[in-house]
């Protein structure tokens, strides 16, 4: 398979990712979204997202991805507020923050926030 083609394939398989992600944020199933892609894709995903009246906060990630959250207002604000730098430089807390937003597992949340908390005070002792 040529270079182009697996760009396609790719771009096919993102954009089917980005789907399943609205579908269920439209279905209820989450209340807040965070999608990574390609910045060569933002266009596609932000028109997508404004014909579904759907809010947005968009984060650059290096050279050439985004990370795109997406969902209902009062999580996109706290969003606003606390991703004020790339996410692998969050606080424990916002980090803690921007998971349980994400619907993720809580108990592997408190884990993780332990364990970060943990690192953080041997780097500071």
């Amino acid at each position: 398979m040529s270079t182009e083609q697996l760009k396609t394939v790719q771009q096919a398989l993102d954009m089917k990712v980005l789907m399943n992600h609205i579908y269920e944020y439209k279905k209820g199933v989450r209340q807040m979204i965070l999608f990574t892609c390609n910045a060569r894709y933002e266009d596609f995903a932000v028109n997508r997202l404004k014909s579904q009246g759907i809010e947005y906060v968009i984060q650059r990630v290096g050279h050439s991805n985004i990370n795109i959250f997406f969902g209902k207002k009062q999580c996109l604000d706290a969003i606003r507020i606390i991703v004020d730098k790339p996410l692998a430089r969050l606080s424990p807390e916002h980090d803690f923050i921007i998971g349980a937003l994400l619907g993720y597992d809580i108990c592997c949340q408190c884990e993780r926030f332990c364990d970060r908390k943990q690192r953080e005070h041997r780097e500071y002792a």
